[in-house]
């Protein structure tokens, strides 16, 4: 059985920072590209960062370009480090994983990924 669990969110003043977490189980990590999106109160879920299976592709949202860094461990874990937060930043966060044959790409559409955590509230006030 599969589980992504998120971890690290919380209250942050604006300016300040965050690391996200996701440990991921039942799956053979390196065989998966993983992702992190947010859904913002009354919106629809939006792309924020994705990894490659390899650790190599990166991409973001333009929104959260320079101030995000997604990465990935040996040890099924995948991270989203949040610096320069501000209040549009204030959303759920969730993980997700998707089987993938290449090693390098980045999957940055959500219905693509078969796997989902419950996500983490972030909240930056303003």
């Amino acid at each position: 059985q599969v589980q992504l669990v998120e971890s690290g969110g919380g209250l942050v003043p604006a300016g300040g920072s965050l690391r996200l977490s996701c440990a991921a189980s039942g799956l053979i990590f390196s065989s998966y590209a993983l992702g992190w999106f947010r859904q913002h109160p009354g919106k629809e879920r939006e792309f924020v960062a994705a990894i490659s299976r390899s650790g190599v592709t990166k991409d973001y949202a333009d929104s959260v370009k320079g101030r995000f860094a997604i990465s990935r461990d040996n040890a099924k874990n995948t991270f989203l480090q949040m610096n320069s937060l501000k209040p549009e930043d204030t959303a759920v966060y969730y993980c997700a994983a998707v089987s993938a044959f290449s090693t390098g790409r980045a999957v940055t559409q959500d219905t693509e990924y078969q796997y989902w955590g419950q996500g983490t509230q972030v909240t930056v006030p303003s």
